[in-house]
């Protein structure tokens, strides 16, 4: 499917965002437009990845599969995230579709000749892939939170942060991406204690939960203070 970057919802935040009209209409004579289901595999541990994406909609996780089975949530991509092998190594993990996703695919040569001719790209992906490993890092760092409280807070604070389109503040509200049981495996703890934050979190009056994934921030600044808490 043929792209189409004047519908694109992630046009003004994408790292091509930061290329001339002109310019993008070139790149996006060398992309396709992918769609992949909620569970479907991108990109699968150890393969050679001879493409790379921009996500338009939906969620993915990075994860790997530890040698007792147990699979480890690495990273969380959201609408204008990159992924593939460019300057992150993805060799060793899966990427699946956490939701019905959206994806605006390049093969690896036809991206690396873009770069070369178009700088710009390069270094906006480079931008890019520092503010995705800076997420990483806290995703990785959650685990830290002395409460189970605290691990969930973050957890929604940087969903809210991913879902929305301002630079300054969260979306008031969202749609979790990962399941109870992701929650629990990703923030090492069990399902009944991610409900019970939850709970907790709704009768603070800090979130409101809007179905079975809904989720709407009453108090953003308590759920993050709650969230900074060490």
């Amino acid at each position: 499917m043929s792209l189409h970057c004047d519908l694109c919802p992630v046009r003004d935040s994408a790292a091509c965002s930061a290329l001339e009209t002109h310019e993008r209409e070139d790149l996006a004579r060398v992309g396709r437009m992918r769609k992949i289901r909620k569970g479907e595999l991108l990109f699968a541990a150890g393969d050679e990845n001879t493409a790379c994406a921009t996500l338009v909609e939906g969620a993915l996780k990075v994860s790997a599969v530890d040698e007792d089975g147990n699979e480890r949530i690495l990273a969380l991509i959201h609408p204008a995230g990159f992924v593939g092998e460019l300057f992150s190594p993805f060799a060793h993990h899966d990427v699946i579709a956490l939701a019905d996703s959206r994806l605006c695919v390049f093969g690896r040569g036809d991206l690396d000749a873009a770069l070369t001719r178009h700088p710009k790209l390069a270094r906006a992906l480079l931008r890019r892939s520092q503010e995705d490993l800076h997420e990483t890092r806290q995703l990785i760092a959650l685990t830290s939170r002395r409460s189970a409280s605290e691990r969930v807070a973050g957890l929604l604070m940087g969903l809210a942060d991913a879902a929305s389109h301002s630079p300054c503040h969260a979306a008031q509200s969202f749609q979790l991406p990962l399941s109870r049981q992701e929650i629990a495996d990703l923030l090492n703890l069990t399902i009944e204690t991610v409900s019970r934050s939850l709970t907790r979190l709704e009768k603070d009056g800090l979130i409101r939960r809007k179905g079975t994934r809904g989720i709407e921030l009453l108090d953003a600044s308590g759920l993050a203070e709650m969230a900074g808490a060490a």
